[in-house]
């Protein structure tokens, strides 16, 4: 009886040996495991190994009960790793772009968008520093925070401070 491929003779050849296939719940726990991910996300990960579209979303739900999968913990962790470089628009965008529901993302920017002004501040000082000296150097300034999905009434503050008020804000 030669039916298990492992009674096979050994082959001196990288790919000989027959590949163990990991089970549907052992691949979405190795991702789980290593961040969080969306009940979208996910799916579209495991949807190419699994047969059968009703098991996947079986598996899933059984997750979300578990409390292993969650919409919601996956936005607050992606929007507090984030909002040190990021506004809340390019954050609203990546959590629409996995499926996060929305009454979801408002929640999370509502805690966002009170420190818009501070972190686009800390992202033009890093990148900048000074008050742009021209009307290029202006647009260029501006063009960098909105690629960052900061508001533009933010922008406009942030790029139209002069010094003294910007050496206010650094010294507290």
């Amino acid at each position: 009886m030669r039916n298990n491929p492992l009674d096979e003779p050994f082959v001196d050849e990288p790919d000989a040996r027959p590949k163990v296939v990991k089970s549907l719940r052992a691949r979405a726990l190795d991702a789980l495991a290593r961040r969080e991910h969306t009940r979208l996300e996910l799916q579209r990960k495991l949807s190419p190994h699994s047969e059968d579209p009703e098991i996947l979303s079986r598996l899933l739900d059984d997750f979300e009960q578990r409390g292993w999968l969650s919409d919601a913990r996956y936005a607050e962790q992606r929007a507090h790793a984030s909002q040190s470089r990021y506004g809340s628009r390019k954050i609203e965008y990546e959590l629409r772009q996995q499926g996060v529901a929305e009454s979801l993302i408002s929640t999370t920017l509502d805690n966002l968008k009170a420190s818009e002004f501070e972190r686009a501040l800390q992202v033009w000082l890093k990148k900048y520093g000074t008050p742009a000296n021209t009307p290029k150097d202006r647009n260029q300034q501006m063009r960098f925070l909105q690629s960052r999905g900061f508001e533009m009434e933010v922008i406009y503050r942030v790029v139209n401070m002069d010094e003294q008020t910007l050496a206010e804000w650094i010294s507290q």
